[in-house]
């Protein structure tokens, strides 16, 4: 059974860091493409960063040069590191996975590219 579990949410200072995990089981961690997505209330889940099983990584308009994907292959765990942080992050944080055959008809921030998800991990900003 595939897992995904996201951790390190919490309430951060504007201008602040936050590093998100997601721990993956029941499959093959380094052969998947892995994501992250976020909601913010009232908002579509929108592409954070995304991170290929070739370790090529895309990223959002809106956290380029602020966030990093990375991923360790031996422990199976899926990374975002976030800085410089502001209210407009604020957003319940999800880890996705695509185990699909069609994956590749989706950019790698297209929501249908995945059909693993994690239950999402809180991230407030605010002073």
């Amino acid at each position: 059974e595939v897992q995904l579990v996201e951790s390190g949410g919490g309430l951060v200072q504007p201008g602040g860091s936050l590093r998100l995990s997601c721990a993956a089981s029941g499959f093959t961690f380094s052969s998947f493409d892995m994501s992250w997505f976020r909601q913010a209330p009232g908002k579509e889940r929108e592409g954070v960063a995304a991170i290929d099983a070739g370790d090529r990584s895309t990223y959002a308009d809106s956290v380029k040069g602020r966030f990093t994907v990375s991923k360790d292959n031996a422990k199976n765990t899926l990374y975002l590191q976030m800085n410089r942080m502001s209210p407009e992050d604020t957003a319940m944080y999800y880890c996705a996975a695509e185990g699909t055959t069609y994956g590749h008809l989706y950019g790698p921030l297209q929501e249908p590219k995945y059909n693993y998800w994690g239950q999402g991990t809180q991230v407030t900003v605010s002073s």
